[in-house]
C-alpha cells in the first residue's frame, strides 16, 4: 500500500468529517441521509488516517508531492 494522499487532501477530508459530525449531533441530518453521510465520514476518516485512497490507486492518481 503506497501512500497517495497529500497533506492538504487529508486535511480537507477530515474537515468534511468534522462538518458531518457537527451536522449530525446538531440534529440537522437524520434518517437515510445520516446513514449515508456517516458512511462517507467513516471512509474519509480511514483514508485520511492511512494516507491511502483506493480510488486514487485504481485511477493512478496521487495528491502527494513527488519526492526528489
Amino acid at each position: 500500500m503506497k501512500l497517495n494522499m497529500g497533506t492538504a487532501d487529508r486535511v480537507i477530508r477530515l474537515s468534511i468529517v468534522a462538518l458531518i459530525a457537527i451536522l449530525f449531533f446538531a440534529g440537522q441530518i437524520s434518517g437515510l441521509a445520516a446513514i449515508i453521510l456517516g458512511l462517507v465520514a467513516v471512509i474519509f476518516a480511514a483514508t485520511s488516517f492511512f494516507g491511502f485512497c483506493p480510488i486514487y490507486a485504481v485511477l493512478g492518481l496521487s495528491s502527494r508531492k513527488k519526492e526528489a
